[in-house]
């Protein structure tokens, strides 16, 4: 992993944390921001509207470490970030959509530091939302990862508990699991064999 130097002289980039739920992904969103927080530099932290989880107001991880940040239904009220902000913080970003993209390339553009956190994959081990994209463009991409609760391996997989086919169920460990790839197909290989298995919509 490629750490940038933490100086305000140094130019735009852009760094994606990505993984599973239970990986650690917020953690080090926070951590980092406010490591230049420490260094005075200024930053702004975003985060989607609709994740109301612990607190409308805050960044906040599963360990209930948090920061406050500023909740937004569109990618492109980032723009409105003050000139002299450094450092811009994004949580959950798998829930926006692909604008994100290109308001983090026009970010980093203007020389801010731009750093996302997001889901990689869905409950269906699918390629999330803009994070993908991101990852392509990024200067730096970090992968976390959970533990598998069935076995202990590495986990890069969130299963979903519930049965439903929304694409975005907000939830915690009475919605989600972590789990590894074996553990994860052979969970979805048998939901597709147990009867009465309907979902909602």
């Amino acid at each position: 992993m490629i750490m940038y130097p933490e100086t305000p002289n140094k130019p735009g980039c852009i760094e994606v944390i990505c993984g599973s739920m239970f990986s650690g992904k917020t953690e080090e969103l926070i951590r980092r921001l406010k490591r230049a927080q420490f260094a005075n530099q200024k930053i702004e932290i975003f985060k989607p509207a609709i994740d109301k989880r612990y607190s409308d107001v805050d960044v906040v991880s599963h360990d209930l470490h948090s920061i406050p940040c500023t909740p937004i239904k569109e990618a492109s009220k980032m723009l409105n970030a003050a000139e002299d902000t450094q450092v811009i913080g994004v949580d959950e970003a798998q829930f926006f959509d692909e604008s994100l993209i290109q308001v983090a390339q026009e970010l980093a553009d203007k020389g801010k530091r731009v750093i996302i956190a997001g889901l990689d994959t869905d409950y269906m081990g699918k390629p999330f939302g803009p994070i993908p994209g991101l990852m392509a463009i990024a200067e730096d991409v970090q992968k976390v990862h959970a533990i598998c609760v069935k076995c202990g391996n590495l986990a890069n997989h969130s299963h979903r508990l519930t049965k439903s086919h929304k694409l975005v169920v907000l939830g915690e460990k009475d919605v989600y699991e972590p789990l590894c790839r074996q553990c994860f197909n052979e969970a979805l290989a048998q939901e597709k064999t147990t009867p009465n298995n309907s979902f909602s919509i």
